[in-house]
């Protein structure tokens, strides 16, 4: 039932933002249906017998090739939730204007009941599955990480698609968020956390909105309170305290939460959760078993970062934070949302606040199609460049450059430099725009103005094919 109404909040959210638009009703149901969906059952046999497994890809659009969207690994995964999954990459890839259509996958299994090289082995057979029938592949099916899955996966699934095809010189490009050694890019794993961030510093740069949604000042000493501490949670909660002096006041997970009002240490905690499985016992705060209420506590930001419909019409009146940035896909329900704006608790809506993983998976293609390194080509040039800069300034001025700066004028940009620049431009650029839409087509909320801008660019692709 509940992810039934995901696809339906999903659903009730694109409706909603129609009656902002101009398109005609009949292209509006070719957006808003999924193109197709695959369900695979498949053997494998693992402890001297054959496990049958379940898992599904969804192509919601091909507006633009390749489709983008992770697999996930999760047993309460469904047809339901791969549908509505692969509908919000198809708007989140259309709101950051990357050159993607919209699709998602998942297998019907807990990770946790198997060895590594169970599965690997079972990923394997799932990858064979999907790349037969093109729904893996670098120009029509690109695949990444999501919960339950991780770098491990994508090596696997890549190493299989290149045994497939071994004459493919792009075959790296079938799946993003490899290791860095597998051809994949430093700085994917932090990339949705990354962007997380850099959306909620945008956000603080508009004072108009931040007054707006309660707050007097900037985004320092702001407390956040975050559900999830799996990669997006930990990236988002490790750089807006260690960069922006935020406060994380709590964090919670399914099996217990940690609070501490004078702000939390996220690598403490974090190693503490990995070594003992829970935060019962750490130091750094106060445990607190039952999490069910802590999604209503005291703080200036939430962050739901963990599974979908977190926040329904029961406990949405009861939230307390002026800012919601949804780090997870569909966290809030489509009756919790209206809720929370009738009490004007702003919020930057999954389409936009998460996209930072499909920015640099983008970027990760992209260098896997070029065969080079973003700046292999320019460093050293830039580099003499600056020499030769620094050298005239000094010679004109009769002083020498302090060494720090000039270390840091010679050295120039490494990857991970270009890489969270163009995350960051396209994060700003995104907010940008739904925000100007929200104003200039007086749309009340940025949700609805995101997906009108979604809906807008989706319609003008598909207008260029004759539809």
């Amino acid at each position: 039932m509940a992810n039934q109404n995901f696809l339906g909040s999903t659903n009730k959210l694109f409706d909603q933002a129609l009656s902002y638009t101009d398109i005609s009703p009949d292209l509006a149901l070719r957006i808003r249906v999924s193109n197709s969906t695959y369900t695979i059952n498949f053997g494998v046999k693992l402890r001297d017998k054959i496990h049958t497994f379940t898992g599904w890809r969804s192509v919601h659009s091909e507006h633009f090739e390749p489709a983008k969207g992770g697999i996930r690994y999760d047993i309460n995964a469904s047809q339901e939730e791969v549908e509505a999954l692969a509908a919000l990459m198809t708007y989140k890839c259309a709101i950051i204007e990357v050159p993607y259509g919209g699709s998602k996958g998942a297998l019907r299994i807990n990770p946790k009941d198997w060895t590594k090289a169970e599965i690997e082995k079972i990923t394997r057979r799932f990858a064979q599955e999907l790349i037969k029938r093109d729904l893996i592949h670098p120009a029509q099916n690109v695949p990444a990480p999501d919960v339950g899955t991780s770098a491990n996966e994508m090596a696997w699934i890549a190493d299989e698609y290149r045994r497939i095809y071994p004459t493919d010189i792009n075959a790296l490009a079938c799946v993003t968020g490899k290791p860095t050694e597998k051809g994949g890019l430093v700085g994917r794993a932090e990339a949705t956390g990354r962007g997380v961030q850099y959306i909620i510093r945008e956000f603080f740069r508009h004072d108009d909105d931040y007054l707006k949604a309660g707050f007097r000042d900037g985004l320092k000493n702001k407390k956040i309170s975050i559900q999830g501490l799996g990669n997006v949670g930990y990236h988002a909660a490790k750089f807006l305290q260690q960069e922006d002096e935020c406060r994380i006041v709590c964090v919670m997970e399914y099996n217990g939460a940690i609070l501490n009002p004078d702000g939390l240490d996220i690598e403490k905690i974090k190693q503490h959760y990995l070594e003992h499985g829970s935060f019962e016992g750490c130091p750094e705060g106060k445990f607190e078993p039952n999490t069910s209420e802590l999604l209503c506590m005291e703080c200036d930001i939430l962050i739901p970062a963990a599974k979908e419909n977190v926040i329904d019409e029961f406990n949405a009146k009861e939230i307390k934070a002026k800012l919601i940035v949804e780090a997870a896909n569909g966290p809030i329900t489509f009756e919790a949302d209206e809720i929370l704006n009738k009490r004007n608790v702003t919020i930057i809506p999954d389409i936009m606040a998460n996209a930072g993983g499909v920015a640099v998976s983008y970027f990760e293609w992209i260098r896997n199609i070029r065969h080079i390194r973003f700046g292999r080509l320019e460093k050293r040039r830039n580099a003499f460049q600056f020499e030769t800069l620094i050298a005239a300034i000094e010679t004109m001025t009769g002083k020498d450059m302090p060494e720090k700066f000039k270390e840091q004028f010679i050295e120039g940009a490494n990857e991970i430099d270009l890489v969270r620049s163009g995350l960051d431009d396209m994060m700003r650029e995104a907010y940008q725009k739904v925000r100007q839409s929200m104003i200039e087509n007086k749309i009340p909320n940025l949700r609805t103005a995101a997906y009108k801008v979604a809906l807008d660019r989706i319609a003008i692709s598909y207008d260029t094919i004759g539809l």
